[in-house]
């Protein structure tokens, strides 16, 4: 029986890839994703604390909006204290809504990714011209403000379209965060040509784990340390990546942040035996050096 398939990669178990190391001779490289989203009031979908009313649904917008107010700035000062790179994974309309937040990021240097615009919306919802059309616009908004394209996309949701992969690297991106099926970067067949999977955390991200599952920041923060701790070991015998997805709605919460702060002080504790980077980092790595040992 043959089932349905996508045909972007083919199957090669890890245990049977080409050998590398990551920078400084590295076999763990890990980043941070900080979800920057910006929701439309009174429709559309979003995250929820609590169950939601009729909209407009103050409740569960005014808690996500915390994030951009106050959780996101927390987070700055945690990485800046413990002097941590970030991938930023900004919905455009965010520059609308919180430039300052996003002047700050672009202070610290760190690497801003496209999160599509907004997290009100789903991306496997469009049109393949609709789609078309708000990848662009994305691309412009992110492009002026920072001044360069961005080279990196997750999808609001990780919703893809059939179109998805084939539609990103036509607009230029080098990579994508929506397939979370490996611990290393692989590569994407596209109609435009090749696209790589960054591996991305649906597991150790704080979304599933504390809205889905309700796991207590405890449960979040032990999460973090044990994924971290059984990925060095595991890296002895390949090279992987380990992504930690943030939101600041949710982990920005002091008592999520206090536990938060205790497991990355543990990563960072072994920061001379890991690659502490950026997903474009890592992209830029594999289209280049490390172009013919990823499959």
């Amino acid at each position: 029986m043959s089932l349905p398939g996508h045909d972007r990669f083919d199957y090669v178990p890890i245990t049977r890839r080409p050998d590398f190391t990551w920078p400084g001779g590295k076999r763990l490289a890990v980043y941070f994703g900080i979800n920057l989203e910006h929701f439309a009031f009174g429709e559309g979908l979003g995250a929820k604390l609590a169950p939601g009313g009729p909209e407009p649904d103050v409740l569960n917008f005014a808690w996500r909006d915390y994030g951009n107010r106050v959780g996101a700035w927390r987070l700055i000062e945690l990485f800046d204290s413990l002097e941590l790179p970030a991938t930023v994974l900004a919905n455009s309309t965010m520059y609308d809504h919180a430039p300052e937040l996003m002047a700050a990021h672009r202070a610290r240097g760190d690497e801003i990714a496209a999160h599509g615009r907004t997290n009100s919306e789903r991306q496997s919802d469009m049109e393949t011209s609709e789609e078309r059309g708000m990848i662009a616009e994305c691309t412009r908004v992110l492009s002026e403000a920072e001044g360069t394209p961005p080279a990196g996309w997750l999808s609001p949701w990780i919703a893809e379209s059939r179109e998805t992969p084939d539609l990103l690297a036509e607009a230029g991106y080098r990579y994508t965060l929506n397939w979370c099926m490996d611990d290393q970067p692989v590569w994407m067949r596209t109609r435009a040509g090749r696209l790589l999977s960054i591996p991305y955390p649906q597991e150790v991200n704080d979304i599933p784990s504390v809205v889905a599952r309700q796991d207590s920041a405890e449960v979040f923060a032990d999460m973090i340390v044990d994924d971290f701790e059984e990925r060095l070991a595991q890296s002895e015998h390949q090279p992987i990546v380990m992504g930690i997805a943030l939101h600041p709605y949710i982990v920005g919460q002091p008592y999520r942040l206090r536990r938060l702060r205790r497991a990355i002080e543990r990563i960072t504790a072994a920061r001379d035996d890991i690659w502490l980077t950026r997903a474009g980092d890592i992209s830029a790595l594999c289209h280049g050096a490390l172009r013919d040992a990823i499959v």
